[in-house]
């Protein structure tokens, strides 16, 4: 595999400087130990790589969208498979209280709001393949409005002292709002903005038709989002959305007609709605797929209810997922769904492996180009693994990295010999010292020039 081979691609997309580099970072970062810093990244680039030239580098305003889509494009691209389009938000935990963006974003790692920055992420999942390719990064940056909107919410939601009980019925004077005027928050503006950026970039390549995110965006905002962008969306609703029926009994003679039958029991769900039963040790899955209606939807909704029960101790629980295409079946609105999470796989690489969690920049260009770099490295990485995966499945990063560093110290221990050794013989040592570190036994050769 030659490593700077998979980023020549990027030659017209960015200044020969900056390409100059990325590729210096990108190797640096293949082989490097331990925090994915400035200060580690400049020790480990070799000559050439000076902590300056890695400063300029984080500096350099880069156009990382157009990055992200020609190096999917010359490098992972299947035309054969079919692309899901998959957004999710990653929080990085910040200390200080200079990085830009910083604020309080709910981390579900940690159950609650935590002080950090949040970068939104958009990825295209391969549904053959089934992996994740991150395909623009977006730093959440909140206005003060947004802030205090945020407070003035949580502040609602305590307990306040017992009031006068309303009226029954409905406030005299109150009128309809129609739910097709829709006016997205804050947040859905600039999700909306990125979506279709996005989606102007790969149009004529990629052909999508879902938009897949998680319940936070089970609303019907997100939904007329994902409409005027021509795509359909999956998500998930609260475990107690109230969900109803269409009506289908007589009209009453007088009045608009009746929309809204029974609401679902999701302890009594009809028989006619199972589409399939498993039994997997002592739980038991029961899917069901209903047309349904929500009063907060202008449209039906195709539902799917996930139901499990414990049968040793009849414990349910159920989870509510639901599209806006009423034509998708139960299985690969399932399927799509869980593929979801492969994005989430992405966010963990990026910590574990790629800096995501150790940049210590402040400024807006530093913060956004750590970012993007920490993801980009994910498809590098995916990329550099790609020809080794037939023959080992198992092949990992922590593979990938002890091989790329032990070619790295063979590479600066010959070039102190005064006379190179036999090709047969120098691959022998290429192969026993990058096996040092390995986890498998896979052993693909490297070129760094």
């Amino acid at each position: 595999m030659d490593i700077l081979a998979c980023l020549q691609c990027l030659q017209p997309t960015v200044p020969r400087t900056t390409l100059r580099q990325c590729r210096r970072i990108a190797l640096a970062m293949v082989v490097m130990t331990g925090r994915v810093t400035m200060l580690g990244l400049s020790r480990w680039a070799g000559p050439g790589g000076s902590y300056r030239t890695v400063q300029r580098f984080f500096a350099t305003v880069i156009p990382w969208a157009t990055l992200f889509w020609v190096f999917f494009r010359h490098q992972v691209y299947r035309s054969e498979d079919v692309y899901l389009l998959v957004g999710d938000e990653v929080v990085v935990t910040k200390a200080g209280k200079i990085t830009h963006g910083l604020d309080r974003f709910f981390a579900s790692l940690y159950g609650k709001p935590v002080p950090g920055v949040a970068f939104f992420t958009l990825s295209l999942v391969s549904v053959q393949a089934r992996r994740s390719f991150p395909m623009r990064v977006e730093h959440v940056v909140r206005s003060e409005a947004e802030k205090a909107a945020s407070k003035a919410k949580a502040a609602a939601k305590k307990p306040k002292a017992p009031c006068a009980k309303r009226r029954p019925g409905r406030p005299k004077g109150s009128k309809n709002t129609p739910k097709a005027n829709v006016t997205f928050t804050p947040e859905l503006v600039r999700i909306s903005s990125w979506l279709e950026a996005l989606l102007q970039l790969i149009a004529g390549v990629v052909s999508l038709t879902y938009l897949v995110l998680d319940g936070h965006f089970g609303n019907h905002n997100a939904l007329q989002m994902a409409r005027q962008s021509n795509l359909h969306l999956i998500s998930k609703l609260r475990y107690d959305a109230a969900l109803y029926f269409p009506y289908t009994g007589p009209y009453a003679g007088r009045g608009p007609h009746r929309k809204y039958g029974d609401k679902v029991d999701y302890n009594n769900i009809p028989a006619q709605y199972l589409k399939e039963t498993t039994v997997e040790g002592h739980i038991k899955t029961c899917l069901y797929q209903i047309q349904m209606l929500h009063k907060e939807f202008m449209q039906p909704l195709n539902v799917v209810i996930i139901v499990k029960t414990n049968l040793r101790t009849q414990a349910r629980a159920h989870v509510v997922l639901f599209s806006s295409d009423l034509a998708l079946a139960y299985a690969p609105l399932v399927d799509s769904y869980g593929l979801r999470f492969q994005i989430e796989f992405n966010f963990r690489d990026a910590k574990q492996y790629w800096g995501l969690e150790d940049f210590m920049n402040v400024t807006p260009t530093g913060v956004t180009n750590a970012a993007n770099l920490s993801l980009f490295m994910v498809n590098v990485a995916y990329r550099l693994r790609a020809d080794v995966h037939p023959p080992d499945p198992d092949y990992s990063v922590l593979d990938l990295k002890a091989d790329c560093r032990g070619y790295k110290y063979v590479e600066e221990t010959i070039q102190m010999l005064p006379e190179k050794p036999e090709p047969v013989l120098l691959a022998k040592i290429l192969n026993q010292v990058a096996g040092l570190g390995r986890i498998h036994a896979a052993q693909p050769s490297f070129s760094f020039s």
